[in-house]
């Protein structure tokens, strides 16, 4: 592993009630290498901006963790790279489906996370925004 993740947990035993099974940590520490920042991903191209035809949480959230991969190989990076994820959804009747979806792409990867529940995001039929951080070792 790149960085040293420090108390690593799976939210099936933070979370018994929720039908969640996300590799996360309390704090992750990093050595050296380059910090990229990227901004709040949305269900949209990365290309041409286009949203992509779809209302369903998961869906969106797929897209914006494929949105966030491809940042992080474009940097020159890995998945493992990934420290912090902030996650905002619209409607926590979302959680579930968002982060189930979220955790097949940080499986193994443990980063920080917090998430939030806003009245809205920039435009109305984005469900789901992550704002991610990777840092990629020298």
């Amino acid at each position: 592993m790149a960085h040293e993740r420090i108390r690593t947990f799976n939210t099936r035993d933070t979370y018994p009630e929720q039908a969640l099974d996300n590799d996360l940590c309390q704090a992750v520490v990093t050595h050296g290498g380059r910090t990229v920042w990227m901004r709040g991903q949305c269900p949209q191209n990365l290309d041409d901006s286009k949203n992509i035809d779809s209302h369903d949480p998961g869906e969106q959230t797929h897209k914006v963790m494929q949105n966030i991969r491809q940042l992080i190989e474009e940097a020159g990076g890995r998945m493992e790279h990934l420290v912090k994820v902030v996650v905002y959804i619209t409607d926590v009747r979302h959680r579930e489906a968002v982060y189930r979806v979220m955790g097949e792409y940080i499986r193994g990867v443990h980063p920080v996370s917090t998430g939030l529940v806003v009245q809205a995001l920039a435009r109305p039929e984005w469900l789901v925004e992550i704002d991610a951080t990777a840092v990629i070792p020298d």
